[in-house]
């Protein structure tokens, strides 16, 4: 194993947060085309006329170099921002001026298709409250939870921001400030932390949490608990304030020690080590040089908080604050509070944080807090270098070591006890410097055997590696040396863009006792790519660490990648490089790198069986040549596994290998025998596997090309198998594989290519259990179910396969009896009844069968052999409970072998409107599927294909005809919609329909398969409530249920589940608009076109017709017997759809006919586009608030009195409704012979004229003439012209008969009428007739024009 740089983290769009923080790095907006011209070097203006053409070229150079420095201004933002990341990767913050920006992460579905994890954006926004002032530094510090649950773990994330003007800022995750100090006015140089670690050794002193905060010529430190208990009462406050705005809690004050550091020229950054105490020789040393040769000495040595510094004169500065001479500082914890309602209260009400009064004019943010002075600290001393500058300081682990960066390209390690600085690297300009500290494996180091270590007991303490980690941003390289003075074990080419972060601490507010057991996942160190938009972290191995003399480890770890580029070679002849292969794997030490090494040489696909075989063997004598006590027992054992299965791959190729003659193929009457069928059951057995395979060859299957029967590479063989203690053990695999190990070795046998017998010989000598065999047979034979329905042959090598597994001792226990089951036969009957290969199912079924009945036969042969049978006495079959389950098994494989090729079936449509969904194929059947699926399960999976067939409901009920009309076949032309099946693939449909109803003649009962398509029409309808049409004909099916008692539950449910809430929304809208919505409306509110939704009022208004209609016919019918067929009386799952149905209570009848007027008056008011309604200011308040309520319940409906206004508005609506109607009957009859103008509204849908007086009796506004004697000279006058129009206009020889016997005053009077008013000409002389009846009865005898009536009933009579 070497170091590895692995990418843990992306982010989901780091452009969108360079364009927010980095506003004119943004796409387009960098600089004017034209701007690099003008600044184009100053040339004189009469140079720029002449014909330069270096001149030109070095303008194309400037240009190009411009633009490639704005591409590298626009990577290299990330170098300008402040970035912290939180250890336990929960939260990233990147910072620049005033902006900032909060980073989460969040598991993702990579373009793979694997869950990997991205940053997304948590919060954005500015974060300066003072004018001016920007961010300089940042941390993210998760705290620890304290609930009992998750002590310990991290509860949530403070993000600490410091800024130019002095001033630390704590926020919450979500961006809320929490709180708020001003600890010293200058600005804010750097922000480091230190959390609890377990001391390593007794000797270690244990160091307090504190964050420090680094200002240009001080140091505060804030102590870590105190600043842990405010951060959580802030917390607190706000999300009370939030919820209340009225709560109160004084957060408790901040501890803190301000250091004035003194005798130092600059400063740019700082450590803070903790407390450490001197040995009692460094403490004299110490004393004498401060204080002289008679300097006093304490007993105890005191202890110290020891502060590293770099910055110039001197280079490094080291300083020592004796414990106790400074006492703790309290600040006042200045409190933000997230929302800006109890800010403005707590404001108003009780000054700046509730507990003082102040006058309101006073302003809080312009009065800064007092700051107190700093106690001075000299440096004790220092690494001078007046020429060096120091930039960054990083921290080890173990706080024994520092890293340094100068401005003159160094990277210093300083020793941190001595204060020397023990290593240098030069060529490291701007570099960037962090550290790994690496805990050893104590069960690497056991399985290692690694006697020549002091070390080498495992009970000895873990070892601890410290590495530095070193990114050097001008060359773009990553590079990872061991410290102090190791090698480089580790480089990477990266990005010249990237930010290495190196947090230095872990969870804040842990102690000894909540740091035992758990330990937190931490990050301590990772790469952030902007180019790529990858976080990256370093994995270095343990080992890596070990000095050169002892690192044989390193040695061998050469040797493997040595061994890799070898296998990769392809120059190079196999024998070659099979005798390199060996010479370095015997080379290399340790077991568990030669494990490793010999699994990348099984692991390589280039190398033949054989070489991979003597590789194997010769490593396996070598170690067994070895004294007892070096050889690795796992490594032994491992190469004589490998070695065993390597020789099976040998055995089983060599058999398929050896192709053997084909046996003559069977007849069908052998094959009924070795089924022990008789020809009744094969013939049927036959018919139903032609059916299914006719079907199945319609549907759309895909083959890899790749994939070749009977074939496995040794690497796959090797990857799917594993020996424990003799025994082969498969491992978990996915089908595919498993079915290409079974095809392996089973497909050739079942070909009858090779032999069964020696093949099941070597597969159980080898160590596989006869149930493993039976399992891989079975999966091969139910995945390749299109060959073997092809190849009659294959059931009789599956009959013999199986005969020989079956007969092995260990297969079926000699102490099973014949009555109570096999656990082997058991597993069989489960395959199969998993499987959706129902074809092939059922054949393997049929074997089983016949192979148990034999066995059991035999069985009984022995038992019975004593007992004499009489030559007269008939055969007899032995019973066993198999045979009666196989039986079982059998009737439910045959009926979902029929179910599955009715689903397959498809009538060929001619139509091409199919809608989409329609399209997407039905999943599979198999006999576990149905048994799951409850007793409405079958009746379900048909409803689905009715519904992708879109059969219309007669033809559903012609497969029960088939049966009564075996004689005379049913027409099945005046079923088709318009012809659009096609005749040839609707009989076999019908066919299919009929055999399945025979099966199921309960779970298809025709009104449970109505209902079950109703709905699932229904429910489609919901997903998409364009498809008016899906629920149209989701009604025709609900109107197809004979039961009133389903009809009336199916309906309510309808009504209950998807419609009345869409009615509602739809009403409402009408009501608020007053006349026909927009299309744009009735998609945001009903979530549909406007055309849709007057199909849905229609419909709305049909199904609660159909549920008051059921209503009524369920009082005189009795309630619908539920049964199942026997096979299926098992099945489990869910409560059918018609025992639900059964289950609803009866409707309040007045309370639907209430609803059902409200839908036929908003249906009327969308067909015809009526303006200026409001359908609810129809009814009264309590007709108002009845609607949309259940309809089971008792609601209080209006009384026969109404109110003469709302009398008044029933009659114009009405009368507008049968103005629009003869309206659009008329428009319809003139346009009746040009069907180019197609949009014609259509009024036969329905029997509108009815409707409307339905209505206007529910309305009780009944519509009467009261003139009637006006009325009939009106009508007179329009018979008149009728009649003028059939003897005067058409001129037919019978006419001017007629007219010549008319009476001279009709003549004259017929003559007078203007035919050319008719809106309908074409009217019979029988409807005339009857008009001029209605005129007669409402014309009084004196009226002038009675004679002329009395005549015209003549006329009309002759006529007739």
């Amino acid at each position: 194993m070497a170091c590895a740089l692995v990418p843990f983290c992306s982010f989901q769009d780091l452009e969108s947060t360079r364009d927010f923080l980095c506003s004119h790095l943004r796409q387009g907006g960098a600089s004017a085309p034209g701007g690099v011209k003008e600044s184009s070097g100053g040339k004189p203006g009469n140079w720029e006329d002449d014909d330069w053409g270096a001149w030109d070229e070095g303008g194309e150079v400037q240009e190009l170099e411009e633009e490639s420095a704005s591409k590298t201004q626009a990577s290299s933002w990330l170098q300008d921002c402040v970035l912290s990341l939180s250890p336990t990767n929960d939260l990233m913050v990147i910072a620049r001026e005033q902006k900032a920006v909060f980073f989460v992460p969040k598991w993702k579905h990579s373009e793979k298709g694997k869950e990997e994890m991205q940053y997304a954006v948590g919060w954005s926004g500015s974060l300066n409250v003072e004018e001016g002032e920007c961010v300089s530094s940042a941390l993210c510090i998760p705290l620890a939870s304290q609930k009992r649950s998750s002590t310990g773990r991290p509860d949530w994330t403070c993000i600490v921001v410091g800024f130019t003007s002095g001033y630390v800022r704590f926020y919450t995750e979500n961006g809320v400030l929490l709180l708020a100090q001003l600890l010293n006015e200058d600005p804010v140089l750097q922000l480091k932390c230190r959390t609890y670690e377990i001391p390593r050794h007794p000797g270690v002193t244990e160091q307090n949490e504190e964050m420090s905060i680094l200002y240009p010529s001080a140091v505060v430190t804030i102590d870590g608990f105190s600043l842990f208990q405010s951060l959580r009462a802030c917390r607190n406050q706000v999300a009370r304030a939030a919820a209340s705005g009225n709560e109160n809690v004084q957060p408790p004050p901040l501890a803190y020690k301000k250091w004035g550091l003194q005798d130092v020229e600059t400063i740019v950054d700082h450590v803070s080590i903790g407390i450490m105490t001197l040995s009692p020789f460094d403490q004299m040393k110490t004393a004498s040089t401060i204080g002289g040769y008679n300097a006093a000495i304490k007993n105890s040595p005191p202890a110290m908080s020891q502060y590293i510094t770099v910055g110039s004169n001197p280079f490094a500065g080291f300083f020592y604050a004796l414990e106790g001479s400074s006492q703790p500082l309290l600040s006042h914890v200045a409190l933000a509070v997230a929302s800006k309602l109890t800010s403005a209260l707590f404001n108003a009400a009780s000054g700046w944080l509730g507990w003082k009064h102040k006058p309101e004019e006073e302003s809080i943010q312009k009065q800064k807090p007092k700051v107190e002075p700093a106690t001075p600290l000299a440096v004790r001393f220092g690494i001078p270098d007046s020429r060096r500058h120091g930039e960054r300081i990083c921290l080890s682990p173990c706080n024994s070591l520092a890293a340094v960066t100068d401005d003159f390209g160094r990277v210093l390690l300083l020793d941190v006890a001595r204060g020397l600085a023990v290593r240098m690297w030069k060529g490291y300009r701007d570099a960037q410097v962090g550290w790994i500290q690496i805990v050893e494996d104590l069960h690497e180091r056991e399985a290692e055997k690694m006697d020549f270590s002091p070390f080498g007991s495992p009970q000895g303490p873990s070892r601890v590696a410290q590495f530095l980690v070193i990114y050097a941003p001008r060359r773009g390289i990553l590079e990872v040396w061991s410290t102090q003075q190791g090698p480089r074990v580790g480089a990477f080419n990266v990005g010249k863009h990237c930010r290495l972060l190196c947090p230095g601490y872990k969870i804040m507010g842990r102690n000894n006792v909540t740091s035992q057991g758990w330990q937190p996942q931490t990050c301590q160190i990772c790469l952030v790519d902007p180019v790529s938009g990858t976080v990256k972290t370093v994995h270095v191995p343990f080992h890596l660490a070990l000095s050169d003399k002892k690192s044989e480890r390193a040695k061998d770890m050469h040797l493997v990648k040595k061994l890799a580029a070898l296998l990769k070679a392809k120059t190079l002849s196999l024998d070659v490089v099979e005798a390199e292969v060996k010479e370095l794997i015997l080379d290399i030490k340790y077991p568990a790198t030669k494990k490793q090494a010999l699994e990348s040489i099984l692991a390589n696909e280039r190398l033949p069986l054989s070489s991979l075989t003597t590789i194997t063997q010769t490593l396996m004598d070598t170690l067994r040549n070895q004294e007892d006590e070096c050889v690795d027992e796992g490594l032994l054992q491992f190469c004589a596994n490998k070695l065993k299965l390597l020789h099976l791959h040998e055995s089983v190729s060599k058999i398929n290998g050896l192709t053997m003659q084909p046996e003559v193929v069977s007849s069908d009457n052998d094959l009924a025998k070795l089924l022990r069928l008789d020809d009744k059951e094969f013939a049927r057995l036959q018919m139903l596997l032609e059916n299914y395979k006719m079907q199945e060859d319609t549907q759309h299957s895909v083959h890899f090309a790749e994939d070749k029967d009977g074939v496995l590479s040794v690497k796959a063989f090797l990857e799917h198998l594993e020996y424990e203690k003799d025994v082969i053990n498969v491992k978990k695999l996915d089908e595919r594989e498993y079915v290409a190990l079974g095809s392996f070795f089973f497909w050739k046998c079942l070909h009858g290519e090779s032999s069964t017998e020696e093949m099941c010989h070597i597969l159980t000598s080898a160590g596989f259990s006869p149930q493993r065999l039976l399992s891989l047979l079975l999966s091969v034979w139910l995945s390749k179910e299109k060959y073997i329905l092809q190849r009659t042959q294959s059931v009789c090598c599956l009959h013999t396969a199986l005969s020989l597994l079956s007969r092995m001792t260990v297969a079926i226990d000699d102490s099973w009896d014949s009555q109570s089951v096999s656990p082997w036969w058991q597993q069989m009957r489960t395959a199969c009844v998993q499987s959706e290969n129902n074809g092939a199912a059922l054949l393997s079924a049929h074997v089983g069968h016949s192979v148990t009945a034999q066995i059991t036969d035999s069985i009984a042969e022995k038992k019975f052999s004593q007992i004499t049978v009489a030559a007269d006495t008939d055969p007899w079959e032995a019973l066993s409970l198999d045979t009666e389950y196989w039986k079982l098994l059998l009737k439910q494989l045959e009926d979902c072998l029929i179910l599955q090729t009715l689903l397959h079936s498809k009538v060929g449509k001619k139509r091409s409107q199919v809608s989409s969904v329609q399209t997407e194929p039905l999943g599979r059947l198999s006999v576990k599927k149905l048994l799951e699926g409850g007793k409405g399960g079958i009746a379900d999976s048909v409803a689905k294909w009715v519904f992708k067939q879109d059969l219309s409901p007669p033809l559903l009920r012609l497969g029960w005809q088939r049966e009564e009309n075996e004689e005379e076949p049913p027409q099945t032309g005046s079923i088709l919609a318009e012809g659009e099946e096609d005749q040839t693939g609707l009989e076999t449909v019908l066919e299919l329909l009929h055999l399945a109803y025979q099966q199921f003649p309960c779970s298809l009962e025709l009104d449970v398969l109505h209902a079950h398509c109703c709905w699932e029409y229904v429910v489609q309808w919901n997903k998409y409530p364009e498809e008016a049409s899906f629920l149209a004909r989701s009604i025709d099916h609900l109107r197809c249920i004979d039961n009133a008692h389903i009809q009336h539950g199916i309906a309510l449910m309808m009504w209950n589940t998807f419609i009345v809430k869409r009615l509602s929304a739809a009403t409402y809208l009408m009501d608020k608009v007053g006349k026909v919505p927009k299309d744009r409306l009735c998609r945001r509110d009903v979530g549909m076109s406007d055309a849709a939704v007057t199909s849905f009022l229609g419909c709305c208004s049909d199904l609660l017709q159909t549920l008051m209609e059921a209503d009524v016919r369920s009082d005189e019918m009795q309630l619908p017997v539920q049964d199942s067929e026997d096979a299926w009386v098992s099945v489990e799952g869910q409560i059918s759809l018609v025992e639900l149905a059964l289950e609803q209570k009866h409707i309040h009848y007045p309370l639907a006919e209430h609803q059902s007027v409200l839908c036929t008056i908003l249906y009327g008011i969308m067909k015809f586009s009526l303006k200026s309604v409001k359908p609810l200011s129809l009814f009264d308040s309590k007709g108002k608030n009845a609607f949309f309520k259940d309809l089971t319940s008792i609601q209080l409906l209006p009384s026969g009195d109404v109110d003469p206004a709302l009398l008044s508005a029933r009659h114009q609506f009405l009368t507008r409704l049968l103005t629009a109607l003869v309206q659009a009957q008329s428009s319809s009859q003139k346009t009746k012979g040009s069907p180019e103008e197609a949009i014609v509204l259509s009024v036969k849908d329905r029997d509108w004229p009815a409707l409307i007086v339905d209505l206007a009796q529910h309305l009780q506004a009944i519509l009467q003439v009261h003139d009637k004697e006006v009325l009939a000279s009106q009508l007179l006058v329009l018979t008149g012209q009728r009649l003028a129009y059939a003897l005067l206009h058409t001129q037919t020889k019978e006419g001017m008969e007629l007219l010549a016997r008319l009476p001279p005053t009709l003549c004259t009077w017929l003559k007078a009428m203007d035919p050319q008013d008719l809106q309908n000409v074409e009217v019979p002389i029988a409807t005339t007739a009857k008009l001029v009846d209605k005129v007669i009865e409402h014309l009084p005898e004196n009226h002038g024009q009675y004679s002329v009536a009395l005549n015209l009933i003549e006329a009309v009579e002759a006529m007739s």
